[in-house]
C-alpha cells in the first residue's frame, strides 16, 4: 500500500514550496489587511492558471525526459532566436532567483528571530546577520547532499508543517463562510490592481515551470506514469493555493494598524489568538523562507545546466557550482545589507516579458505531434491554455507597467 501511494507523490511539495515563499506570505498578508476577502478570487484564478501551465510543463518533461531549458535548446532551430531565448531565460531566472534568494533567506531569518535572535554584527555600513548565514548554510548542505529523494522528503515535511501552521491560524479566526464566497466574485479597480498582479504573480512563477519539468524526469520515466504526474501536480498547487488563501484570511482578522511584513501580522493577531499566534506565523514564515531558499537555487541551476547542455544531475559539478553561485549571491545580498531592489526590478521586468513568452512556448511545445505524439493537448485543453496565455500576457504587461511606475 505504501509503495503504491508513493507512485502518486513526486516533486509536488517542492513546487508548492517554491511559490509559497516569504514574498507570498507578505503579499497575501497585505491583501488580507487592506482588502479583506475581496481578492480571494484572484488566488482562485491563479490556482487554475498554475495547474494548467504546470501540468503542461510536467507532461513535456515526462514525455521528452528533458526539462524546458533543454527543450528550448533542442527545438528552436534559428540560431539568433535560440540565443535570444536562452539569454532572456538566463537573465530572468538566474538573476531573478539570485535576487529573490535574498528575500527567501531574510524572510526565513525574520521568522526564526521570534524563536532565537542571534543579533547582528555591524561593520561600517555593512550588516552581518548570523541567522542568514545559518539558513543559507542549511539550504546549501541540503542541496549539496546530491539526493533529490532526501531534499523532497525534508521539504515535504516542512511544507506540511508550514501548511498546518497557516491553515490552523485561519481556522482559529473563524471566518464567515458567506464572506469567503463573496470574495470569490471578481472585481477590479484602480486601488486593488497592483495587489491583484502581485497575488497572481507570486503563484504563476516562470522558474517553477523549469523546476517541475526537470524534476518530473527524476521521479517518473514512462508516459504510463502520466496519471501520477497529474495527481501530484494538482495536489501541490491546490494545497499551495489553500495556504495562500489561509494567509489572506488570517491577515483580514489581524488588528495591526500597519503591516510591513508577516511579523507585524503575528503581533496583530495576539489579542485574538493569544501569545501562541506569533509562534504559528513565525514558524510558517521560517518554513516558507527555508524551503524557498532550497528551491530557488535548484531551479536556477537546472536552467543554467539545461541551457548549456550540461548534466542536470544534482551530484554533478555543473549543478553544484550553479547552486553555489545562486545561493551565494542571495546570501551576500541578504547578509551584507545590500538591498537588491534594482536586481529585483530587473528580474520583475524580465519575468514580465518571460512569462507570456514562456507560457506560449510551453503551449506550442505541448502541441507538437513529433514531440508529444498522442500526449499533446486536446481541443478543450488548448482553449483553456489560450485563456491562460491571455492571462499571462495581461499579467506580464501589468508587471512591466508596474516596474516603470505606470500603475
Amino acid at each position: 500500500m505504501k509503495r503504491s501511494l508513493s507512485k502518486y507523490l513526486g516533486p509536488g511539495p517542492l513546487i508548492a514550496a517554491a511559490f509559497i515563499g516569504p514574498g507570498t506570505v507578505t503579499v497575501c498578508t497585505l491583501a488580507g489587511v487592506n482588502f479583506g476577502y475581496d481578492l480571494l478570487w484572484a488566488l482562485l484564478l491563479s490556482i487554475i492558471t498554475t495547474i494548467i501551465l504546470q501540468e503542461s510543463a510536467a507532461r513535456i518533461g515526462l514525455v521528452t525526459q528533458a526539462g524546458l531549458a533543454s527543450n528550448i535548446s533542442r527545438t528552436i532551430q534559428k540560431a539568433g532566436l535560440r540565443y535570444f531565448s536562452i539569454s532572456l531565460v538566463l537573465l530572468a531566472i538566474v538573476l531573478g532567483n539570485a535576487a529573490y534568494e535574498a528575500g527567501n533567506i531574510s524572510g526565513g531569518s525574520l521568522g526564526a528571530e521570534l524563536f532565537i535572535d542571534l543579533g547582528s554584527i555591524h561593520l561600517g555600513k555593512l550588516e552581518f546577520k548570523p541567522l542568514n548565514f545559518l539558513i543559507g548554510f542549511i539550504a546549501l548542505l541540503l542541496l549539496l547532499s546530491g539526493s533529490y529523494k532526501l531534499i523532497t522528503k525534508i521539504l515535504t515535511i516542512l511544507v506540511i508543517l508550514m501548511s498546518l501552521a497557516f491553515l490552523l491560524s485561519a481556522f482559529m479566526v473563524k471566518p464567515a463562510i458567506s464572506e469567503l464566497f463573496k470574495g470569490m466574485v471578481p472585481h477590479i479597480n484602480a486601488g486593488n490592481i497592483i495587489t491583484i498582479v502581485a497575488l497572481i504573480g507570486t503563484t504563476v512563477v516562470p522558474y517553477n515551470l523549469f523546476l517541475h519539468s526537470s524534476l518530473v524526469t527524476e521521479k517518473w520515466k514512462t508516459v504510463y506514469d502520466l496519471k501520477y504526474v497529474r495527481f501530484d501536480t494538482m495536489l501541490a498547487v491546490i494545497l499551495g493555493g489553500f495556504v495562500s488563501m489561509a494567509i489572506v484570511i488570517t491577515g483580514e482578522a489581524g488588528s495591526a494598524l500597519e503591516v510591513a511584513d508577516a511579523t507585524d501580522l503575528a503581533k496583530g493577531l495576539e489579542p485574538l489568538l493569544g501569545a501562541a499566534s506569533k509562534y504559528f506565523i513565525a514558524f510558517g514564515l521560517f518554513a516558507a523562507g527555508i524551503t524557498s531558499a532550497v528551491t530557488a537555487p535548484l531551479a536556477g541551476s537546472l536552467v543554467i545546466t539545461g541551457c548549456f547542455g550540461w548534466s542536470t544531475k544534482i551530484n554533478g559539478k555543473p549543478m553544484k557550482w550553479s547552486i553555489v553561485l545562486i545561493l551565494g549571491l542571495g546570501l551576500i545580498f541578504a547578509s551584507l545589507g545590500i538591498r537588491p531592489v534594482q536586481l529585483i526590478t530587473i528580474a520583475q521586468l524580465a519575468n514580465g516579458i518571460l512569462l507570456p513568452l514562456l507560457s506560449g512556448y510551453v503551449i506550442w511545445l505541448v502541441n507538437r505531434k513529433s514531440l508529444m505524439g498522442k500526449y499533446r493537448n486536446s481541443i478543450i485543453l488548448n482553449l483553456l491554455s489560450l485563456i491562460v496565455w491571455l492571462i499571462t500576457l495581461l499579467l506580464g504587461v501589468l508587471s512591466i507597467m508596474k516596474v516603470f511606475g505606470l500603475l
